[in-house]
């Protein structure tokens, strides 16, 4: 089975907008028949994929630091424990063919940028996708701009984050 690491906010105080797409994203994956590995919890849009991934029959590996195990979303297929949140990020992309982002808050981002590092340094070489559902990427798309303008980053390097608007698209790009 395909997998592929999903990431997403742990809050509970977004716009529902973004779990709806969330919710759509992983109904659609699984069932063209994607794994989905996330932080595995119960917290914010991780637990609104959580419960659309048991609703929908999907595989779903959760990478959890023992700190948070109180949170352990309690119907996963299966579940990594860590020490550590860095031992987290490791494993969650781990036998992955791709990462997705949907919007999230600051530990999305550091999963993300963390990524994207090691893309650019070739220890990670799944694809990088990005929902950026209403915009909510285009600060992020803006800086990332600013680095190539500014020599910081390359142009071979920026072309391997790619950008989508609707699940659709991204689930498109998993087949690129």
């Amino acid at each position: 089975m395909e997998k592929i690491a999903v990431f997403c906010s742990a809050s509970s105080k977004i716009d529902e907008k973004y779990n709806v797409v969330a919710r759509e994203f992983v109904r659609k994956a699984a069932s063209r028949g994607y794994g989905i590995v996330t932080g595995g919890t119960v917290k914010g849009t991780m637990g609104v994929v959580s419960d659309e991934l048991y609703k929908c029959g999907g595989y779903h590996l959760g990478v959890i630091p023992r700190f948070m195990e109180q949170y352990v979303y309690p119907d996963l297929s299966e579940v990594i424990w860590t020490d550590t949140m860095s031992e987290r990020k490791v494993l969650l992309r781990k036998d992955t063919s791709a990462v997705v982002a949907l919007p999230g808050g600051i530990g999305t981002l550091d999963e993300l940028i963390e990524t994207f590092a090691l893309i650019h340094l070739k220890q990670y070489f799944g694809k990088i996708l990005v929902l950026d559902h209403e915009g909510f990427y285009e600060p992020l798309k803006a800086l990332l701009q600013h680095y190539v303008e500014t020599g910081m980053l390359c142009e071979e390097t920026m072309a391997r984050i790619r950008f989508a608007q609707t699940p659709d698209e991204i689930l498109d790009m998993l087949k690129d």
